[in-house]
C-alpha cells in the first residue's frame, strides 16, 4: 500500500536470531561523558560550553516588534530544539527555540569536541 517510502520497523526479541541489546549502542562509539550526544553540532558545541557568558542573535521572521533579538547570560542548558540561557544581572531566563537562533557570540575561548564527526555514520 505504501510503496517504498515506508517500512514497517522491527524490535528485537527473543525470537529474533540476531538479537541486539537494545542498551548498548552499535558500532565501537564510546561516550566518554554523562552528556547524550545528537547529531546537531551546534547543540553539542552549546552543551560542551554550558556555564559560560554568551550573546545569543535570534530572529523571528513573523514579528514586527521583536524581529531581531539579543539575549545575553549564560548558557544552562541546551537541546536538540532549544537553548536556556539565565542572565545573572536580571535574573530572568530565556528559553530559546534553536529555529530562531542565528549564532552565538562566546566571550571567551569555547571548548570545541570534532570528535563527534566521527560518531554518526
Amino acid at each position: 500500500m505504501n510503496g517504498s517510502f515506508y517500512q514497517n520497523p522491527t524490535f528485537p526479541n527473543a525470537t529474533n536470531p540476531n538479537n541486539m541489546n537494545p542498551t548498548t549502542p552499535p558500532g565501537n562509539i564510546s561516550f566518554q561523558s554523562q552528556m547524550p550526544l545528537e547529531q546537531s553540532l551546534i547543540e553539542n558545541i552549546l552543551r560542551l560550553n554550558k556555564g559560560k557568558k554568551v550573546r545569543a542573535y535570534v530572529s523571528y521572521p513573523d514579528s514586527n516588534e521583536w524581529r531581531d533579538r539579543i539575549y545575553e547570560g549564560r548558557i544552562e542548558e541546551a537541546g536538540r530544539d532549544h537553548l536556556i540561557i539565565s542572565d545573572a544581572n536580571t535574573g530572568v531566563w530565556y528559553l530559546i527555540r534553536m529555529i530562531y537562533l542565528n549564532y552565538v557570540e562566546f566571550e571567551e575561548k569555547i571548548n570545541y569536541n570534532v570528535d563527534y564527526s566521527d560518531t554518526f555514520d
